[in-house]
């Protein structure tokens, strides 16, 4: 029998190891591999950790099947496996991102165009015409989805996307970071490449720095990110990758139980006298909840944000006021987070003032939402 994904995630691949019989991977620290008498590999593709180590590939060849891809690379972060796609770009060419994206990543784009000499289009992309508009045929090389999008939780049409991306010849490269493959599979849906900061959800438990590209197919592109893997050596430590192993193992219970308990709090928390909006696609109200219900299955998702009324300072002071919420950057762990994302990101962000970001952990979810409800309080 075929297992389901829940299956699969839940075994890391059916893992059982021929020697011992163990069910956990063991970790694997050495980073330079022996060589015979003739100096041939004892295997053909294993010389330096950097590139192929045995520790990573668990998690890749896991990730791999989670999201119907052919291939998986592991990185440090989900910003060094962004920044490998960006790095593919060269002087003249084109790309397109969205205006609402994750702020690091969008910063680090503009950086490299200006330093580069490529150009590059923002859009919104919710609006799959905005994105034809923004895409040249033949020169623009990479269009960049993040959906939903942090911290607005923006919705994008992939496959519309995909569609206009690829018949331009571009790179359709999608964050799929707060989605998880538990809820989206964009590869499936025309994309070429999907990104995750493993750090979040993948991990879940705020203990490991990571990131990781999956790819649709063998492509140029691929074969050029693993050569810039391994001569950037952007690459995770063993035990981290071990540790990213066993985070998978829960994801499923994770991220249904998280997004289970967001939109409970989003649809018990929308109208109140507090707040101005709830921004979450699971709610109806949320503009891209009718392609949020056809591109995500079981679920919307462990992200929330929430416009308070009174504006900045006042956001400030219902944040000051949780108890159960920590106040801290990052997003998916077990625990929940809330964070004034206009602080976070400083001169030049386009949050706005009255914006809090909320993770939403594994707590009791009444619990939550008594402790939100007491901080919206007057």
């Amino acid at each position: 029998m075929k297992p389901r994904d829940a299956t699969r995630a839940a075994q890391a691949g059916h893992f059982l190891d021929p020697e011992t019989g163990a069910l956990v991977h063991g970790v694997v620290p050495s980073t330079t591999f022996a060589r015979r008498a003739d100096y041939t590999l004892f295997r053909d593709d294993r010389d330096y950790a950097r590139d192929r180590s045995p520790a990573f590939e668990p998690a890749e060849h896991l990730l791999a099947e989670l999201e119907g891809g052919v291939a998986a690379r592991l990185y440090a972060s989900g910003m060094s496996a962004g920044a490998a796609v960006f790095r593919l770009l060269g002087r003249g060419e084109h790309a397109v991102l969205p205006r609402a994206m994750y702020w690091g990543l969008r910063a680090f784009a503009r950086d490299e165009a200006a330093r580069v000499g490529w150009e590059l289009s923002e859009v919104d992309a919710a609006d799959t015409a905005a994105i034809a508009r923004a895409v040249v045929p033949g020169r623009t090389r990479l269009l960049w989805v993040e959906t939903p999008a942090n911290p607005t939780w923006d919705v994008t049409d992939i496959a519309a996307a995909a569609g206009v991306g690829r018949a331009a010849g571009a790179l359709v490269v999608v964050d799929s970071t707060c989605a998880t493959p538990v809820h989206t599979k964009p590869l499936g849906l025309g994309a070429d490449l999907v990104l995750h900061s493993a750090t979040k959800y993948l991990n879940g438990h705020g203990d490991v720095l990571a990131g990781v590209l999956v790819t649709r197919e063998a492509s140029d592109a691929w074969s050029r990110l693993g050569w810039e893997r391994r001569h950037g050596g952007a690459v995770p430590g063993a035990f981290e990758a071990w540790l990213l192993v066993r985070g998978l193992r829960t994801l499923f219970v994770r991220v249904e139980r998280q997004s289970r308990s967001a939109l409970a709090l989003a649809r018990r928390l929308e109208g109140h006298a507090a707040l101005d909006a709830v921004l979450y696609p699971g709610l109806p109200s949320h503009p891209g909840h009718e392609v949020a219900c056809r591109q995500m299955q079981g679920g919307f998702g462990g992200m929330l944000s929430l416009r308070v009324r009174g504006g900045r300072a006042r956001a400030l002071e219902v944040a000051s006021r949780l108890d159960l919420f920590a106040r801290a950057t990052s997003l998916g762990g077990t625990e929940s987070l809330v964070e004034h994302r206009a602080t976070v990101e400083g001169a030049g962000s386009r949050t706005p003032d009255d914006l809090l970001r909320l993770s939403v952990g594994l707590e009791d979810v009444d619990d939550l939402h008594d402790d939100l409800d007491r901080a919206l309080s007057p």
